[in-house]
């Protein structure tokens, strides 16, 4: 029996997960929110963070019926994010690994989304998109790493959306005032446009791996007209669609507990020294593991880099 703690704040959430070998014990956390028609600044969000995480912290391990002695690990996300985020909150999981004396371990955030996505829905080896305010990325696992086959490389399609609603009436005020359509019908070309291109590219994705199981992580995999658009696609190839709700969709502690589970039970921790943050997407060294694997995410590069598929226990 392994018992993992995780702390998640790499953006506007902060959260701590407890997982016990599969069966998430308790995943409170706490968002902070600003002024309609504002975005969170890394600062003020870091603020929050400091301001609430202990309280998460407690209401976690009371939730979950335990001890700081019963828990073998501690993880935290180790990008990407938000800096000040990030490190508000793993100076906070490394405090409590000291204090408790035990094992370290860095997450890569991405990863846990695809991790916690997979234990909920019992996917077995999907291709994954994973679409979240910071993070637009078609993935799927190849040779021991998880490999990107596309991203976007400006603006987030959660970011996209958030923005062009803060600025739809400044921006289009010519159409609006002419009467040629409403705010609404904006909003919907725009979701439908953002949506057909993630759909086609992760059907792109489904041929070139000769996938049968799509997996939706990430915030705006909340969204059901998304996961209507995928339905479609996946029941005219004959794949099958998995996806989560908002208690895993959006940003939480125990998907960086469970891909910090699935990391401690192959034998990796992180060294106090090497348990700095990075900003970075996608970063060559943030290992992950997979069940009998070891897996971390890499960009993909040729089509032979896919010839091999995983095999999972």
């Amino acid at each position: 029996m392994t018992i993992v703690i995780g702390f998640e704040g790499s953006a506007n959430k902060i959260g701590v997960g407890i997982v016990r070998d599969g069966a998430v014990l308790s995943n409170p956390r706490r968002t902070y929110i600003t002024p309609p028609g504002q975005g969170f600044l890394p600062s003020e969000t870091a603020k929050h963070h400091r301001a609430c995480v202990l309280s998460v912290l407690k209401e976690a391990l009371l939730q979950a019926g335990i001890q700081p002695a019963d828990i073998d690990c501690v993880a935290f996300t180790k990008g990407p994010g938000m800096g000040a985020p990030l490190v508000a909150v793993a100076i906070v999981a490394r405090t409590v690994a000291q204090l408790w004396k035990k094992p370290l371990l860095g997450v890569n955030h991405c990863i846990g989304h695809i991790e916690m996505g997979r234990l909920i829905t019992g996917a077995a080896n999907p291709t994954v998109l994973y679409v979240s305010g910071g993070n637009t990325q078609v993935i799927s696992y190849s040779e021991r790493r998880y490999r990107i086959f596309g991203e976007a490389i400006d603006i987030a399609v959660g970011n996209c959306l958030d923005r062009f609603a803060r600025v739809i009436k400044e921006m289009a005020h010519k159409m609006l005032g002419a009467g040629e359509c409403t705010p609404e019908d904006l909003c919907f070309s725009l979701q439908e446009t953002l949506f057909s291109m993630l759909v086609e590219v992760t059907e792109r994705a489904m041929a070139h791996c000769g996938s049968r199981e799509v997996l939706i992580v990430g915030g705006v995999g909340c969204n059901l007209r998304l996961q209507e658009m995928m339905e479609v696609m996946c029941q005219e190839r004959g794949a099958k669609l998995f996806a989560t709700d908002e208690r895993f969709c959006i940003d939480n502690g125990a998907m960086i507990a469970q891909a910090g589970w699935e990391m401690f039970r192959s034998g990796h921790v992180t060294s106090l020294e090497d348990s700095w943050v990075t900003q970075s997407p996608c970063h060559p060294d943030l290992p992950n593991v997979q069940p009998q694997c070891m897996s971390q995410l890499a960009p993909f590069s040729s089509p032979s880099a896919h010839s091999a598929r995983r095999q999972t226990g």
